[in-house]
């Protein structure tokens, strides 16, 4: 499995970048591997994106913003779900993940 969050390399939103920013930092932070996929470079990763966010959570006006988050081809959500799910303490069951990666013991 491979969690693909969706991020706009070129956004001239601060509010934009500072989630990205949360997301990949807090997935770097606890070793989840992950995907970056930039929709700004390709056409088709953007329509992706778009065509793959369930009606239902898609905004009532416009574009879904970045970061969107995927694990493989199931959506997971928005910054919004992913914010709360940390909040939560749910992160985990959030990117669909079984529990959380094994660290290695340093004592052996």
């Amino acid at each position: 499995m491979v969690i693909k969050v969706y991020v706009a390399s070129s956004s001239g939103s601060i509010a934009v970048k500072k989630h990205q920013q949360a997301v990949v930092g807090f997935l770097e932070a606890n070793r989840i591997s992950f995907q970056e996929v930039d929709i700004t470079m390709l056409e088709e990763q953007r329509l992706w994106m778009y065509r793959n966010i369930p009606k239902d959570k898609l905004p009532e006006r416009g574009n879904p913003l970045p970061p969107q988050i995927f694990n493989e081809d199931h959506y997971c959500g928005d910054y919004e779900a992913f914010f709360q799910s940390k909040e939560n303490n749910t992160v985990f069951v959030f990117l669909g993940l079984s529990s959380q990666p094994s660290q290695k013991d340093s004592g052996s």
